[in-house]
């Protein structure tokens, strides 16, 4: 959840909730018997405050935005001030999830490379560092409150390492480790956090994996080590849209079947199993809106449920969303629904399945239409050229335009004009001018033979 951050002026309020908008998301959960946890980046994924030239300082890499420099006592005010605000919009929150995940080229910036130079510690131990003195900030300043972290930062380390174990011979580590902590108060930190990590007491790990091909046994061995490590809460999260490209649709089947396999296999272990949608990916456009994704949503629910996808599964979503199919193998049949979104659903299903798939055809394919048409060309087509294109063409405009604005109307209900005209622009709109220039072209080279 993205929360109002007001420690920069520059964020654009298309971007961010305001505390009114947190406040009633909250309320309506609340009525639906729903808990929130909101999820902060504290390491990873920080481009959201670090483009900002005021913070581009506290970058790992100068060069690039996405991961807090852990060394900078900065860094960790910054970090302070974000979750206070967050915390302060979500009075009794039980589970705060601090992210940490993917901190690209972590270990590569200068004060990270003086570091290494002089304790001879590895990434792993810088990483579990800085989520302990993020973790043991939280935990002290908001007792009670859990935390959840990713995971795939850790999978690199050994479970003596989480433990706080030291590796080697230690008596020899330590006389070096201490003759160079009188200047490194970050030193210190990370060496007492090295000897007693203590990072199992303080979150509970998340492991994520959204790949369609799952290595089951690969994710059940991370799983034991997690937990021979002291890790008293293991969650697991896959993605029910969205996770693998900024075009990709997964399948039902998909989500079910790593659902299913790993999900369920470890549920009665630890009950906490997450079905992320993905929204957008490294911050880039819009790649897939909830309502087209509320069907698979359901289908993850129910299988969790019952333990397994059965036409009963099937049955009882259909009845649930008022709709009168499910295909869960391609999710390219005629698509309806009497929930709540179900009109854009219908929409999007119609233009990306019935519309979109003969337009590409019709641009990339026909023989005629391939031709792109210079000014002089223009005065020069043959009217039996026009003839073979112009009436598919302008059908086939005329059902974008009817589309397209039925479509508008309805993402304007539920989102902000920003969105509906960012995920009209990236996906819908390259179609819809092509065809418009096409029919353009081929009226102008009309006239000028008449």
């Amino acid at each position: 959840m993205k929360t109002p951050f007001h420690i920069t002026k520059n964020s654009s309020r298309c971007e961010l909730l305001m505390p009114t908008e947190i406040r009633e998301i909250l309320r309506l959960a609340q009525i639906n018997h729903l808990e929130v946890i909101p999820l902060i980046q504290t390491f990873g994924h920080m481009e959201f405050v670090l483009k900002h030239k005021e913070f581009a300082h506290l970058r790992e890499i100068p060069m690039y935005p996405n991961s807090l420099n852990p060394h900078r006592e900065e860094s960790h005010q910054l970090l302070h001030a974000m979750i206070r605000q967050v915390m302060e919009l979500h009075p009794g929150l039980r589970w705060l999830h601090i992210g940490s995940d993917e901190v690209y080229y972590l270990g590569e910036g200068e004060e990270s490379k003086k570091y290494f130079s002089k304790n001879g510690h590895t990434v792993e131990d810088l990483f579990i560092c800085h989520l302990k003195k993020v973790a043991s900030h939280v935990v002290s300043t908001y007792p009670g409150v859990k935390l959840i972290s990713w995971d795939d930062m850790l999978r690199g380390a050994s479970a003596q390492k989480l433990t706080g174990g030291v590796e080697g011979d230690s008596t020899i580590l330590i006389v070096m480790c201490l003759e160079k902590l009188d200047a490194w108060h970050f030193s210190l930190c990370c060496f007492l956090s090295w000897l007693d990590s203590g990072v199992t007491k303080l979150v509970e790990p998340m492991i994520w994996d959204y790949t369609p091909n799952l290595d089951v046994e690969n994710r059940v061995a991370l799983i034991e080590k997690y937990s021979q490590s002291g890790f008293q809460k293991i969650w697991l999260a896959s993605a029910f849209k969205g996770a693998t490209g900024t075009s990709q649709q997964l399948t039902l089947s998909d989500i079910t079947w790593k659902t299913t396999n790993v999900g369920y296999r470890w549920y009665r272990r630890y009950p906490m199993i997450f079905c992320r949608d993905w929204p957008s990916l490294a911050g880039r456009v819009l790649c897939e809106l909830l309502p087209v994704g509320i069907p698979s949503l359901a289908v993850c629910l129910q299988t969790l449920k019952n333990g397994a996808y059965s036409d009963q599964v099937a049955a009882s979503v259909q009845n649930v969303l008022g709709m009168s199919s499910l295909d869960t193998e391609n999710y390219t049949c005629e698509a309806s629904g009497s929930f709540p979104g179900s009109d854009v659903l219908i929409l999007i299903t119609q233009i990306l399945f019935f519309l979109k798939a003969p337009t590409q055809e019709f641009l990339e394919r026909n023989r005629f239409v391939m031709a792109r048409f210079t000014e002089r060309e223009k005065t020069m087509i043959h009217p039996i050229m026009v003839q073979q294109i112009e009436p598919e063409a302008v059908s086939l405009l005329s059902n974008w335009t009817l589309l397209l604005g039925d479509l508008q109307a309805a993402l304007l209900k539920i989102f902000p004009d920003v969105t509906v005209d960012e995920w009209i622009e990236e996906h819908l709109m390259p179609y819809y001018v092509q065809l418009q220039q096409l029919v353009q072209d081929l009226n102008t080279a009309l006239e000028n033979q008449t």
